[in-house]
Order: structure tokens, then sequence, then C-alpha cells
């Protein structure tokens, strides 16, 4: 794992509440095997402004969550990249790690390692790494997946719904995320039928 020279000014806990959630940030990596003063890319869990008490809650490009206090001067604190700043020293991520959700039709052995090597093939053989494998049954039915908002007035009819996918398989449903503030309502399929009269 490399590190790469930036540029950042360490920022004040006042500055740090008017950060929003695509602000990108540095921070001490706290990671073992790395030198103890070696920051790493972060953002806020929450807009800046929802913090409460002078405590922060960033997570780091590496996935770690990191509670900071930005003015506590024992702390490393938080750092943006600034041309009129120092230099500080950050981590750079080795790769990526992707989360996949493969439908495979049929599902055989044979097919599956197809897969695998294929993706060997692409990025190297020493690259591509299986961590863990579910196999899990696709059952031959669809469902319509809707969003609503969290907290809904009642009696609404569900005028608010969104249509986000239609005739879905359920399975794939525990791969997706409603946006915030939103959550998922799953219902049997029905199919559209076009009842608009023609001449």
């Amino acid at each position: 794992m490399g590190t790469e020279k930036v540029t950042a000014r360490r920022i004040t806990a006042e500055e740090t509440s008017g950060l929003d959630l695509q602000d990108s940030i540095f921070v001490l990596a706290g990671m073992d095997g790395v030198s103890p003063d070696c920051y790493a890319r972060a953002f806020l869990t929450k807009p800046g402004r929802n913090f409460e008490g002078g405590s922060f809650t960033v997570r780091t490009v590496f996935g770690d969550e990191i509670h900071i206090f930005p003015d506590n001067a024992e702390e490393g604190g938080v750092w943006i990249a600034d041309k009129a700043g120092e230099k500080i020293e950050v981590l750079q991520s080795a790769g990526v790690l992707l989360n996949l959700a493969l439908f495979v039709p049929g599902g055989s052995k044979e097919s599956l390692e197809s897969l695998y090597s294929a993706a060997r093939d692409a990025f190297g053989a020493g690259i591509v790494q299986r961590w863990s494998e579910e196999v899990v049954e696709v059952p031959d039915a669809k469902v319509d997946l809707y969003e609503e908002p969290a907290r809904g007035r009642k009696n609404t009819n569900g005028q608010n719904r969104d249509r986000r996918a239609l005739d879905i398989y359920p399975t794939r449903v525990r791969f997706l995320e409603p946006s915030e503030g939103w959550k998922f309502v799953v219902e049997p399929h029905k199919e559209i039928i076009d009842e608009t009269p023609t001449i």
C-alpha cells in the first residue's frame, strides 16, 4: 500500500460544520502497519451542521468509522486540500473491492468457473480473489419494487410512490438500497394492462 504527498491544511470544528457528505477530507489513518503520521481520505457520515458537541464521525475510504474532535490539539484533526497548506502523507488504496451479485443461468459449477477464469484473464491470476461465495436460488417469480417516503402521511393512497424497478427478481432486492429518506415496498408483480380506448 503506497502513499502520496498531498498539500493540505487543518481546519477548525466550525469549518468542519460547513462540510457536506461529498466533501473530501483527510484524517489520521490509524491502521496497523502504517506510520502513525499517515492520513487517509475520508468523508463525513452526515452533513457537518447535523453533528453536536464538537465530535464528528467520518468514514475513511478503507471503510473505517472514526470519531474526531477537530479542535483537539492532541488529535490529528481534519484536513482539506489547500495549495497554501503543508505536505502530509496520504495512504493510497491498493485496489477496489467489489461486492458482486452475479446471476448465472442454470447455476452450474462449470459456468461459475468460466466466470472466474474470464475475470482472472482480464485482471491477472493473482489479482482476482474469491473471498466469500453464496449460492442463492432465484425463484421464477417477479415482484414490483416501489419507493415511499419513510415517514409518509396516512391515507395518501400511495400517491407519493415512485416506481423504481418493474418486475424485478425478489433476490435482487437484497442488493439494492433505497434513496435517503425513502423505504422500499415490495409487492407481487402485476402486469400493466393498457386500457386506453382504441379506434
